[in-house]
C-alpha cells in the first residue's frame, strides 16, 4: 500500500512541477476557439447576437401591436356593455310604465264593473217597482169619444 501511494504522489508531482506549461496550452486551446468562432462569424457574415436582437425587437412590436389591439377591443367591449346597461334601464323603466298603467286600468275597470252592477240593481229595482205599480192601478177602461 505504500507503494500505491507513493506512485500516485509521484504523478501529481510531475504535473505540479510544470504548471507554466498546462496554463499555457489551456490559454492557446481558449484562444484557437474564440478565433475560429470569429473567423466563422465573419466568414458567413451573420451575427447570431444581432439577429437575436431583431428577432427581439420584432416580437416587442408584435406583442406592443397586440397589446393596443386588445386595449381598444376592451374599450369597444365597455362601450358596448354600458350600451346595453342603458338600453336595459331603459325598457325597464317602461316596464315599470307598464305595470303601473295597467295597474290603474285594471283600477278603473273594477270601478266600472262596480258602477256597472250598481246601474244593473237600480234598473232592476225600478223595473220592479214598475211592474208592481201598473198591477195595483185598476185597469182603466179606453174611453169613448162621443161625438
Amino acid at each position: 500500500m505504500t507503494e500505491f501511494a507513493s506512485r500516485n504522489t509521484g504523478s501529481l508531482g510531475r504535473i505540479g512541477g510544470q504548471p507554466i506549461a498546462i496554463g499555457a496550452v489551456a490559454l492557446a486551446i481558449v484562444l484557437l476557439g474564440i478565433g475560429s468562432i470569429t473567423l466563422w462569424r465573419s466568414y458567413t457574415g451573420t451575427v447570431p447576437e444581432t439577429d437575436r436582437m431583431v428577432v427581439t425587437r420584432q416580437l416587442q412590436a408584435r406583442t406592443a401591436q397586440a397589446s393596443e389591439q386588445l386595449v381598444e377591443k376592451t374599450k369597444g367591449l365597455e362601450a358596448t356593455q354600458q350600451e346595453s346597461i342603458d338600453q336595459l334601464q331603459v325598457v325597464q323603466d317602461q316596464l315599470t310604465t307598464v305595470r303601473r298603467l295597467l295597474a290603474a286600468q285594471q283600477a278603473d275597470t273594477r270601478k266600472l264593473s262596480e258602477q256597472v252592477g250598481t246601474l244593473t240593481e237600480s234598473i232592476d229595482s225600478l223595473r220592479h217597482s214598475f211592474a208592481s205599480a201598473q198591477s195595483s192601478e185598476p185597469a182603466t177602461p179606453p174611453s169613448t169619444r162621443t161625438r
